[in-house]
């Protein structure tokens, strides 16, 4: 297993209520003045929920002795990608008295965790999800709202489509989370934006496609570039967290990033192979950033609502002249 660990030169309830808006950051005090990041990105067994969990308590108390205070993993960490009619058994909630989720809770009284699994809800509705964790409490849940189901995927047959797109408040900061195709769409990560993330955190299970002559598989080329216009137009730091190992023919890249609110590439983990890269993000970046580049403060929201409603209404009207 490769270890990797780089640190940025500029640090030189169980009961889900999801946020309204931006406000002040979660407990009490001022917010840190930065936030160190670990990538785990790990190689799951598929439909083995007690292996996968045994791995992720490993990773978060070698993170936390590294001084790590948030810790993520892939996509569908907990379970394997390719789940199809395993779906069902591998589902678990999030809350104290499942057992998937009780040592979690307590491991994330240590360091923060983002962890991806498998959601039930009480009308037996399967969704591929993140839950952000926090000193023993789910602090939210996201549902992934955009299911690929061509080509090489298949989610749409066996999960529910999420509904929300909402940022939340944790200890340090305002943050959202997407699950892999959501930010294969411009909708998400601007939601999040304008609902107050200044970390993006993104995980994913994303198979490498698209072997030509540059150095690196077009899938992740294209993953890289587009989070890197993120961090660049939303000056918001963006993490990925990608999956490796193989599954079901299927190859998963790795190559977890950090971008900094300048658009910079802070780290990168190897490709291919199971790693824990640490990187600290100077969370004061954010105002010297949007100060230098103030898009967050001309983004005209009211003209962007009034204009997708119109677009809305359009549409309709257009299918009712067929």
């Amino acid at each position: 297993m490769i270890l990797t660990e780089r640190r940025s030169l500029l640090a030189a309830t169980p009961q889900i209520v999801p946020s309204p808006g931006p406000r002040r950051a979660a407990g009490a005090g001022r917010p840190p003045a930065s936030l160190t990041i670990g990538m785990a990105q790990i190689s799951t067994k598929l439909g083995d929920v007690a292996a996968n969990l045994e791995k992720h308590l490993e990773y978060a108390e070698r993170a936390a002795a590294q001084g790590v205070d948030l810790l993520c993993f892939p996509e569908l960490s907990l379970t394997g990608y390719v789940l199809q009619d395993l779906a069902p058994t591998v589902a678990h909630r999030a809350n104290l008295d499942d057992p998937m989720f009780a040592p979690l809770l307590e491991a994330s009284q240590k360091i923060d965790l983002v962890v991806g699994y498998v959601d039930v809800d009480r009308r037996h509705r399967l969704y591929i999800a993140a839950a952000y964790l926090s000193r023993g409490r789910v602090v939210h849940v996201h549902h992934k709202v955009y299911l690929p189901t061509y080509g090489m995927f298949d989610e749409g047959r066996f999960f529910a489509w999420g509904d929300s797109v909402r940022a939340f408040d944790t200890r340090w900061g305002r943050a959202g989370l997407l699950i892999c195709e959501d930010f294969w769409h411009a909708s998400p990560p601007y939601l999040l934006w304008l609902d107050g993330a200044d970390v993006m955190l993104f995980c994913s299970a994303s198979p490498g496609r698209g072997l030509d002559s540059s150095d690196r598989l077009a899938s992740a080329r294209w993953v890289e570039h587009v989070n890197q216009a993120y961090a660049s137009l939303f000056t918001n730091y963006v993490a990925h967290t990608n999956r490796t190992g193989f599954e079901d023919g299927l190859n998963f890249w790795g190559g977890s990033t950090v971008f900094d609110p300048n658009g910079d590439l802070m780290v990168r983990g190897p490709y291919f192979d199971e790693a824990l890269t640490v990187v600290t993000l100077d969370l004061g970046q954010l105002s010297r950033t949007r100060a230098r580049l103030p898009l967050l403060r001309d983004e005209r929201t009211a003209m962007v609502a009034r204009e997708l409603q119109r677009i809305l209404d359009d549409h309709e009207v257009d299918k009712g002249g067929r």
